[in-house]
Parts: C-alpha cells; structure tokens; sequence
C-alpha cells in the first residue's frame, strides 16, 4: 500500500528490513528482554519515542523523529510504528518492523489521535502503558496533546528508562561496532596531530579529522566535534567561527568515532609552539587523574568512585577550581543532539558498573584566570577484571 493516504486515517504497509545491522536473532533476544521487563513492572505495552530506543529493538534507522513518531510494543510482543510518510520507506528498509502506519500532514494532522485509534484497535483500553516522556523526540506540547488523548484510554506511567537500561550493557555484536568506532577515533586524532601546527586553520584540522572517519566507514556522530583554540581552548561545546592557530597556543578537540550509530570518544588538549610549563604540569595530572579514575572503573562498584577518584587527583594538584562536576558517561548508540548516554560519572552516583558497559572519562581542567586549558579522555569498556582501554593512542602530551 502507497505511503500516502486517505488523510485522519493511518495505513497498514508491509516491511522488508534489508538493511539491518544485527542478525534477526540479536533483534528478538532484545525485545524478549523488553517485555520481561515490562512484565516485571506491570506495564501491558510501551510507547517508545526515543530514536535510541527504536534503533535498538527493531534497527530503525532516521532522523525523522523531529516529528511526532511513536513505535508501539505490546506484551505480546506486537510492533506498530506510526510515523510520516517520508519514513515509510526508511522503516522498510532498515527495520524488522512489519507494521507500520502513516500520518498525513496536514492543517488537521492530529497524530496522537491516529496513535489512540492504534492502541484501541489493539485492545489497550484500560491497560497500564509504558511511556518515554524523556525523549528529543516527544516535545513538550506533542506530550500534552499525547496525554489528553489518551486520558481515560489507558493509564500511563512513566518508563522513560526501560530501554536506556537494557542499551547500557553491550552485547558481543554491539561490542563489536564500539571497537570498531575507537579505532575510527585513533584515525581522527592521528589526522589532528598530522594537520596541527602553527598557523593552521581549524577548519582544516576539523576536515581531516572527519573525513579519517567517513573514509573508515564510519557515520556522522550525534553532535558536532568540539574544536577550539587560543581562549576557545576553555571551551567544552562546539561554537562557530574557526581560526587559524597562533605560533604559540593550545588546541582542544572532543569527538567521536562513530560506526553504526556507536560512539568511542577521545579527547585531548594539543600544544603548539613553545610549551608553557604550567600546561605540561596539567597534562602530567591530568594522566594521573585518567588512570586512577580508570582503575576504579570496576564491575560491581558504584560509577560514582570513578569521578571521586579523579577528583582525589586534581584536588591534591591544586585544580579543585578548574574541574568539573561530571567526569565522562555511557556511550552507545545515540542520535543528534547528543552523544552523552545514561547514567554519567558523578560523585554518589550509585549505579553499579557491570561487564558491557561503555564508558568515556574525561579529565577536563580550565583554568580561566590563568587562560589555560588542559584535557584528556578516552573510552573504556568495563570487564569481568576492570577497564579495558579502547584506544590503542598514547597519553603522550602532543605538542606541534
């Protein structure tokens, strides 16, 4: 059946998935896990919202989550996917979803109205529904129109972490692709060290740093590279405007390589020109914060010794003023805008690290009085023993 219909209604299409990045069976190992948590919570059905979450269950692969797009799970295992008609094809295409329904945009469109036809025809009414208000992709105002739809419908309870929970430890498949987009992240940075010198642009560096990964077989990231030189070295967001380095300066760079939706971070500060020796002083903590935070990395323990025990070494080295309050988080596979996973590395943060979790840990020390920058990050993977370092790149201050 064509994508575009008769408009208020939604359409039943059938699905092929022929691009799909895990075997079927890694798909219904996933989705098995899912409902035995839903029955765990007394939920009869989710309503998942997060790309994230799709990606993970089914392989559905897009960005049209901008709009309002909700895939259905039931307890028995039922997948609807409503979405728009661009899409129709993409869910085809990368997904095992066989039943996929299509809003029409129009001046009418009223998508959560279409949903609440859905979850009637499948029986919901009066059931207990999971929901992830937590979402990029539910908005403020979908969610409202989303809840009076369904009041007195269903009851919703909150299950924005049901996923995210599951995502958090990797299986071997996806473990695979991690490894893969750590080495993708060693090619960018031996690209930055090659471009780096005085007076090179920015942009250029950016450029060789990103093609390294698309030229890899890798994907674009879930947001923009940070790059930043001179003062913009104390920055930890991408802004716009690029420059060309000074005969002395510092360059700092976060980024990602990314292969099949999964992220592997690295992050350093490069120096250029002459060293100033408060910069090497930095760097010299700075490795010694890494490695005593990646030695509490250690299944069993909660994540939140990882921050206290870099935390301990900037202290005593004078930067209690020039550190963070996070020190690095899970990764996975996420979408724009942001690469950043649950749950993040904090102090008293007692979530347990188990084997299969991913974890980037940066140590990030500005010193804004002084105009100095220094950083340093890579991305382990917990094990049954502690921390498996993903990047085969030295801790070596990199100066050019």
């Amino acid at each position: 059946m064509a994508p575009g219909t008769e408009a208020g209604r939604s359409s039943l299409v059938e699905t092929g998935g022929v691009h799909v990045h895990f075997a079927r069976r890694e798909f219904e190992q996933r989705l098995a896990s899912a409902r035995a948590e839903m029955e765990n919570l007394g939920l009869d059905g989710l309503l998942l919202f997060r790309q994230e979450s799709m990606y993970y269950l089914t392989g559905y692969d897009t960005f049209g989550y901008v709009f309002f797009q909700c895939l259905y799970l039931g307890a028995d295992g039922r997948l609807i996917l409503l979405t728009r008609a661009p899409d129709y094809l993409q869910a085809r295409f990368t997904s095992i979803i066989d039943d996929i329904r299509i809003w029409v945009d129009g001046p009418e469109a009223a998508p959560a109205e279409e949903l609440q036809r859905i979850l009637k025809d499948c029986g919901c009414q009066g059931r207990r529904l999971g929901v992830e208000w937590e979402s990029y992709g539910l908005t403020g105002r979908n969610a409202l129109r989303l809840q009076a739809q369904l009041e007195g419908v269903c009851t919703l309870s909150d299950a924005s972490d049901l996923i995210s929970r599951l995502r958090v430890v990797k299986s071997d498949a996806e473990l695979a692709y991690v490894r893969r987009a750590a080495q993708l992240a060693d090619d960018a940075l031996a690209e930055a060290a090659r471009i780096t010198a005085p007076g090179a642009f920015e942009g250029d560096i950016l450029a060789a740093m990103q093609g390294a990964i698309y030229r890899g077989g890798g994907d674009d990231p879930a947001n923009e590279f940070i790059v930043g030189s001179g003062s913009g070295a104390l920055m930890c967001r991408y802004f716009t405007g690029r420059r060309h380095l000074d005969a002395q300066d510092q360059l700092t760079l976060e980024f990602a390589g990314v292969y099949r939706h999964y992220h592997a971070c690295l992050m350093r500060t490069l120096g250029v020109g002459e060293m100033d020796p408060r910069l090497v002083a930095m760097h010299a903590a700075s490795v010694e914060a890494l490695l005593a935070a990646e030695a509490a990395l250690r299944p069993g323990r909660p994540i939140g010794e990882v921050f206290d025990a870099h935390a301990r070494v900037l202290d005593a080295r004078g930067h209690r003023d020039h550190r963070l309050n996070a020190c690095g988080y899970s990764l996975g596979t996420t979408f724009a805008p942001n690469w950043m996973d649950w749950p993040m590395l904090y102090h008293g943060n007692l979530v347990e690290a188990v084997p299969g979790m991913v974890f980037f840990i940066h140590i990030i020390v500005f010193d804004a009085t002084q105009g100095l920058a220094m950083t340093l990050g890579r991305t382990s993977l917990v094990t049954p023993t502690g921390a498996e370092t993903l990047s085969a790149a030295g801790l070596d201050l990199i100066v050019k």
